[in-house]
């Protein structure tokens, strides 16, 4: 089974901008839905907070704590796809930054498709 490692965008979770946190994304993961494209484990689940600078460290240190490097680390759907965007980076800019920390572990934009 496929290990991964989610990344949520902070300010969505805690202020309940339509994600009333993570719970959608380890839905999609466990069942294979949205962006998966078969059930996988969730390894760590980071939380990005404004402005963004520690999320490249946070990725590191979460791989290093778990002792193991995902297959994939997805951007949360609130991180990749919000309305309103980020204001401080793109989802593509935030992939490139975790693609630094992280070489040769494909950063996916979006976990899930669930409204409401």
């Amino acid at each position: 089974m496929k290990k991964v490692m989610l990344v949520g965008c902070g300010a969505y979770m805690d202020s309940g901008y339509g994600c009333p946190g993570e719970w959608r994304c380890l839905k999609a993961a466990t069942l294979g839905e949205g962006n998966f494209t078969e059930p996988v484990q969730v390894m760590s689940f980071v939380k990005c907070q404004c402005p963004g600078r520690s999320v490249a460290a946070n990725v590191g240190m979460a791989m290093k704590l778990a002792d193991m490097k995902p297959d994939a680390i997805y951007l949360s759907s609130c991180l990749a796809k919000a309305k309103p965007a980020c204001p401080y980076s793109s989802p593509e800019e935030f992939a490139q930054i975790i693609q630094g920390k992280a070489p040769g572990i494909p950063v996916i934009l979006g976990t899930h498709e669930y409204h409401g």
